[in-house]
């Protein structure tokens, strides 16, 4: 947490602003996501704090950030949705997660995938490292995350593309680890 708190006054410039949303109750933040003319890291702010306070009104403005290109504010979006609770995260992750024209920015909605544990994930991952495994795809972390996350997950139907996972050299320690994982 204090690592995104630090990132984003420094986004801030230290700004008056910053402190009031560091200090504002849940009410005044759920009030700032709708605010016109709000700078990106004061949204960020606000659905991250909501978001770690359970308070289901981050939930979109969170997911939207998971589907940032900036790859701070999806993993602070995605701590802050593994924290949230709400029922629909693992359904939103699911959807970044496959969607093929924004591959390069799934690697958050994986790692959360992995951490929620929801029924979707484990065959969300398979569809999507399956997806990855082309000879000359360049989004090998991507499909690591999978490969990792399969291997917390221990789902058995992940083998045959956990097997062949161990053919990329990129992939082939997480894979072989991820299969011992399954027994």
């Amino acid at each position: 947490m204090n690592d995104v708190l630090e990132r984003l006054r420094t986004e801030s410039g230290q700004s008056p602003p910053y402190e009031e949303l560091v200090a504002a109750d849940p009410d005044a933040l759920a009030a700032s996501l709708t605010s016109a003319g709000l700078p990106l890291w004061a949204r960020e702010l606000a659905a991250y704090r909501l978001g770690l306070a359970r308070d289901r009104r981050a939930f979109e403005p969170l997911v939207l950030l998971l589907n940032h290109r900036d790859p701070p504010r999806c993993a602070a979006a995605a701590e802050a949705l593994a924290v949230l609770g709400d029922p629909r995260t693992a359904r939103a992750a699911a959807a970044l997660a496959t969607n093929t024209l924004r591959t390069a920015y799934a690697l958050q909605p994986v790692r959360l995938l992995t951490a929620l544990r929801a029924p979707e994930s484990a065959p969300v991952l398979t569809a999507t490292l399956a997806r990855l495994l082309s000879p000359h795809d360049p989004y090998w972390r991507v499909a690591l995350a999978c490969v990792e996350g399969l291997g917390v997950l221990a789902d058995p139907r992940s083998r045959e593309v956990l097997t062949r996972a161990q053919s990329h050299p990129r992939l082939a320690v997480a894979a072989t680890a991820a299969l011992r994982a399954l027994g």
